[in-house]
């Protein structure tokens, strides 16, 4: 019975209209999020298909020993390809000439995920390629067959093999630029490694496997795969990636997730305003229904009924609709986009009902179940209500329910508050100003023309739901603009961090001695010379005069840090791509035992300020206290160091030097000169990862522009949501001044007033909204330097007056010129 009756009442209020609003704004609540959640889906997967070729596959596995035969069966189970790269260091030679090279013998398939990059000769035209080198055949890298002073077509002895040189190896998408990948690289097929007769005992052999294919097949491979490693095996994915990678991935996904939160919030205000006019327009006929014999708990199980109804029908349709629109929104922008995107999961389809579900719980629920207090007695008298809701309950369940969506949606705690904590000072100064203009309305209604005294007079009278369009006005547009213009700023900041001129060159190895010719032989050609950056090796002993071997560590990379030898450097100086976020760092001319650490670095390790380290250099002891935690701009592409020391600290040991530069393309020619001329150093080229990055940085930006179109959408419905509120009030009284003489026209420019002041303040106070979340978004989550702009300060107080004025006369103009005989009849 208690279904029977809800569904009658549910078609009975959407033959009458009263639906339309409440369903329009959880249309566009689910529409927007689901399409937002479908398209950041599919972006994130392309972004991730780009990032893990820095693997060369989606996971990699290394060991000192061959991989256990279990693993590959296990692999071919879950329908994953898979190729072998077996690496180890010897000498190449090619007649007298002779240099250090990685030899990597591959199988067939590699690389799993991105290509090589080859060409015919030195400097030639770069192609690229899915095949390896034939069995007979090697490819070298451009800083091999420097060294060898050679090029293609000339024979080389690997070990006990000679192969024919046929393709300069100019990127391969794995290659590894830390400090440890010294050697220049020679591909060979993994056919000729036997010949080669370099696999000896005592042999340093790295063999790794490689694993690509389904997103879900990947991650359960993984999860099995953990469960049967051995000691010496090291699994690694997209988020072992280099740090330059992975600090743009976590920025891109940083906005992803804020384009999608916002658009939540707006919605979640729409349909509580929506909720609230229903709960107030039935209040009539719930009294009625009591007065028929219904009891409350018929009434509540009814409105509930009707939620949980329109919540899974909204969310279906809602969820159709966001499918479509990410399909149109992926072709529209098909040439920014540069390739086929992935299909998208069905994840979305379900955060679309939970969506539907929590903004309905929190925020119709409890209006509807005190709207079945209503008493009896309202059938007689029309100014009888329900009892008010205590402690601002329905408020409160509104935000509990917001919150948890978007903690559950974002598992970012720091972006989902940092946002709250914006809105929340907005809707307190929205509030406190549109409380304190009210009040002030007094003193000015009798200095304007009778258009401004009846606006002004509007705003008075319902001074509770003036405040209430001002908070709501006020925080729409506040979102509006900080997607819009905040976006756009940070979106350049982020991508001025990576200028044309980024450093593309890392060179490593650079011996005391060669640091003043280098730099010299850089002068000659018109290269702009870097800061030489010394590098001490050295392994951490004990942290707090605990043995590290004996430490148990809640984070296990911690444990890998802990054991492993690191790389130090010292300086006098904060670079400017680094950012103390507690302690202090030294002054020039410091001399003491201090070191800076890395805030997420220090955090795996589980280090605090003040905590001791010692390091074992070259088997003497090196202790120094922990005075600073800081942030560092890896995709800066400069050197750093996850634990810098002050001067004096470790100058007395040996040291290499390491710095970065930008090359033009026409100057390519100056690094083989270079590496003639040094033979010692490295040159990695960086190229293959800046473009990486950019296209992290570029899909990024993408998806946050597509997700405007939707945002947009949620803050018009705020603004008429806002509007529909009064909309029953402002007929009945329009009607009434029409009646006492009052002309269309001049109803219709005071209420024109009545928006435009609203807009007016509203605007103001969103830009300052939006400046101030902007700023915290820049400075706290993001770690970018905000510029504020008089631009936003400019377009709140204009895009107040016009939207608000605009939706506000669109909205009310049936209202007031309707026939003020028809509204008097029904009043």
């Amino acid at each position: 019975m208690t279904a029977r009756l809800a569904f009658r009442l549910l078609a009975r209020d959407w033959r009458a209209g009263e639906l339309t609003v409440l369903i329009l704004a959880l249309l566009v609540a689910v529409t927007a999020l689901t399409g937002v959640a479908f398209l950041t889906d599919r972006v994130g997967q392309a972004v991730e298909l780009r990032a893990v070729e820095s693997l060369a596959a989606d996971l990699q596995l290394a060991s000192t020993v061959p991989a256990a035969p279990e693993y590959s069966a296990l692999a071919e189970q879950k329908s994953l390809a898979s190729a072998r790269i077996t690496s180890m260091p010897s000498v190449v030679f090619v007649g007298e000439a002779n240099t250090l090279a990685a030899v990597r013998a591959v199988t067939e398939g590699y690389p799993l995920r991105g290509a090589l990059k080859i060409s015919e000769r030195l400097l030639g035209e770069v192609q690229l390629t899915d095949r390896i080198p034939a069995p007979g055949e090697a490819w070298a890298s451009p800083r091999l067959m420097a060294r060898l002073g050679t090029d293609t077509g000339v024979e080389l002895e690997v070990g006990g093999a000679v192969l024919q040189l046929t393709r300069v190896l100019d990127f391969r998408p794995d290659e590894g630029w830390s400090f440890v990948d010294l050697a220049p690289t020679l591909l060979i097929n993994d056919a000729d490694l036997e010949a080669t007769q370099l696999i000896q005992p005592g042999s340093r052999v790295t063999y790794r496997t490689l694993f690509a294919g389904e997103r879900d097949d990947i991650e359960d491979f993984k999860r099995l795969l953990e469960e049967q490693l051995s000691d010496g095996e090291d699994l690694r994915d997209i988020k072992d990636a280099n740090p330059q990678i992975r600090s743009s991935m976590e920025r891109s996904g940083r906005f992803l997730n804020l384009a999608s939160l916002v658009s939540v919030l707006l919605a979640a205000v729409a349909v509580a305003m929506a909720s609230r006019r229903y709960s107030h327009r039935h209040r009539d006929r719930i009294a009625l229904m009591k007065c028929m014999g219904a009891g409350q708990k018929l009434i509540f199980r009814s409105s509930l009924i009707q939620l949980l109804f329109l919540a899974v029908v909204c969310s279906f349709i809602g969820a159709i609709l966001g499918f479509f629109a990410q399909l149109g929104l992926a072709w529209l922008m098909r040439d920014m986009i540069g390739q086929t995107l992935p299909p998208p999961g069905m994840k979305p389809v379900l955060l679309g009902l939970v969506t539907a579900l929590s903004i309905l719980g929190g925020f119709a629920l409890p209006d509807l179940a005190q709207m079945g207090k209503t008493p009896p007695l309202r059938v007689l008298r029309q100014d009888i209500g329900p009892p008010p809701l205590r402690y601002g309950a329905s408020w409160l369940a509104g935000v509990a329910a917001i919150m948890s969506l978007l903690l559950w949606m974002m598992r970012d705690t720091q972006l989902v508050l940092t946002i709250f904590a914006g809105a929340a000072m907005t809707f307190l100064a929205l509030g406190l100003a549109g409380w304190l203009m009210v009040k002030s309305l007094r003193g000015f209604r009798g200095a304007a023309g009778i258009a401004w005294r009846y606006g002004l007079a509007n705003l008075a009278r319902r001074g509770r739901e003036s405040v209430v369009q001002i908070v709501a006005f006020g925080l729409g547009l506040m979102v509006l603009l900080l997607l819009s213009t905040v976006r756009t700023e940070l979106m350049n900041t982020w991508r001025q961090s990576l200028p044309e001129n980024a450093p593309n060159q890392f060179l490593i190895n650079i011996q005391p001695d060669e640091v003043t010719p280098m730099a010299a032989f850089l002068e000659e050609r018109n290269i702009e010379v870097p800061r030489f950056v010394p590098l001490v090796r050295a392994r951490m002993t004990h942290i707090n005069g605990q043995d590290v071997t004996q430490m148990t560590f809640e984070d296990p990379q911690g444990e890998q840090w802990a054991r492993r030898d690191s790389n130090l450097s010292w300086t006098d100086s904060l670079q400017a791509d680094n950012r103390i976020v507690s302690g202090a760092f030294w002054q020039q001319d410091f001399i003491g035992k201090e070191v800076s650490v890395e805030q997420d670095f220090g955090a795996e390790l589980g280090l605090t300020l003040g905590d001791e380290l010692s390091f074992d250099i070259a088997g003497e002891l090196v202790n120094a206290r922990v005075t600073s935690f800081r942030t560092v701009e890896w995709d800066s592409f400069s050197p750093n160091f996850f634990m810098v020391f002050s001067p004096g600290v470790l100058e007395p040991y040996s040291a290499t030097y390491i710095t970065s530069l930008f090359v033009d393309e026409a100057d390519r020619t100056s690094i083989l000169e270079l590496m003639r001329n040094f033979p010692s150093v490295t040159a990695i080229d960086l190229d293959a990862i800046l473009s990486l990055v950019r296209d992290v940085m570029d899909k990024a930006a993408l998806a946050v522009q597509a997700v405007f179109v939707f945002t947009l959408l949620a803050g018009l419905t705020v603004l008429w949501a806002a509007v529909q509120a009064t909309r029953d009030e402002r007929r009945y009284e329009s009607a009434m001044l029409r009646t006492f003489g009052a002309s269309k026209r001049r109803v219709l420019s005071g209420v024109a007033t009545e928006f435009i002041a609203i807009g007016l303040l509203a605007g103001l106070l969103a830009a300052a909204g939006a400046t101030l979340a902007g700023y915290l978004m820049a400075t706290r989550l993001f770690e970018l330097d905000y510029q504020f702009t008089l631009t936003l300060w400019l377009l709140g107080p204009l895009v107040g007056i016009i939207f608000v004025g605009a939706s506000g006369m669109a909205a009310t103009w049936k209202v007031i010129t309707h026939s003020p005989i028809s509204v008097l009849r029904t009043a």
